[in-house]
């Protein structure tokens, strides 16, 4: 079972960047998809951004697309969330996950789940 970690988040300003990296244990090839979650405590999670790792198509949510992207890099067994255009609602717990049964922002379809980065956005 592949374990995962993310690590990049921090405190930024309205209109910054951040990149999120999730390091898996092992190969994402072993999974059919790779995907970025948030959550703010109090509230159910979102899907944010998936990846399939079988041919590289990319799925975001609404509140994401245009601004985010998420790109996988198998060599260096990393997943990455690039957050461009940052806002105050982007405040959340950032979650790598990674699932087998189909690729979507779906949180049903993944099985395993990262301890998540904490990312705040200020105005």
């Amino acid at each position: 079972r592949v374990q995962l970690v993310e690590s990049g988040g921090g405190s930024v300003q309205t209109g910054d960047s951040l990149r999120l990296s999730c390091a898996a244990s092992a190969f994402a090839s072993s999974y059919k998809c790779m995907g970025w979650f948030r959550q703010v405590s109090g509230k159910e999670r979102e899907g944010v951004a998936a990846i399939s790792t079988r041919g590289g198509s990319t799925y975001f949510s609404d509140s994401v697309r245009g601004r985010f992207t998420i790109s996988l890099d198998n060599a260096k067994k990393t997943l990455y969330l690039q957050m461009n255009s940052l806002k105050p609602e982007d405040t959340a717990m950032y979650y790598c996950a990674a699932g087998n049964t189909y690729c979507s922002t779906y949180e049903k379809y993944f099985s395993v789940w990262g301890q998540g980065t904490q990312v705040t956005v200020s105005s």
